[in-house]
């Protein structure tokens, strides 16, 4: 996707973040989308009694913001780097323009949606059927990018057990446990950062 980013004639700006660093908040304005190429981001909601879930985390390949294209006026989550990050920042005008005229483009980015709602569906049925220790292991294979093109990442970006806790809705004691028997069954080291051996694939096949 950053060749056709780069080869379609895209105006937009490079912003760099922090590590903790608010992206933009839910309720702000949504008029923008970024790719990510470096870090990731965590996209977390707050519903009206003040509860607060992770619903999402994204690294670098994906989108964000781009609901602004469907007609959303504000933005839906807080979006805040889990790691120095850095991101394309494309205006909605201009976004728009380039997939109506680049038409290889506006296939590939289709495509790219397209997938990730199957994936967003897929974490539904996840969280609705699958066992806390099915979910943490699905969503380490995600973090780390297992099926998507070109290799898969070992190491993740720094992610805490609460945060894992809060995306697979669980405790932090129970991520806690699941992690110390992935690590004593080889399926991940960890010891500050966590690599991802494929064999943790196994733990989401296994009825």
């Amino acid at each position: 996707m950053q060749l056709f980013l780069d080869s379609a004639g895209l105006r937009r700006k490079v912003e760099k973040f922090r590590g903790k660093e608010t992206v933009f908040g839910q309720g702000d304005p949504a008029k923008s989308v970024m790719y990510i190429q470096e870090g990731g981001v965590k996209l977390r909601v707050v519903n009206e009694t003040g509860r607060e879930a992770v619903v999402a985390v994204l690294g670098p390949g994906d989108f964000l913001g781009e609901g602004c294209l469907a007609g959303q006026s504000i933005c839906m989550a807080t979006a805040t780097t889990i790691a120095p990050t850095t991101m394309l920042v494309i205006e909605k005008d201009e976004m728009i323009r380039v997939l109506h005229e680049e038409h290889e483009f506006s296939d590939r980015f289709i495509a790219y949606m397209l997938a990730r709602n199957i994936r967003v569906e897929e974490d539904l049925i996840d969280q609705l059927f699958n066992s806390s220790e099915k979910r943490l292991a699905r969503t380490l294979l995600l973090l780390a990018r297992y099926g998507a093109q070109g290799q898969p990442q070992k190491v993740l970006p720094k992610v805490s057990q609460e945060m894992l806790a809060e995306m697979i809705g669980t405790t932090r004691s129970r991520v806690n446990f699941f992690m110390n028997k992935f690590r004593k069954l080889g399926f991940i080291r960890y010891n500050g950062e966590i690599h991802v051996n494929n064999s943790l694939l196994s733990v989401v096949l296994h009825d």
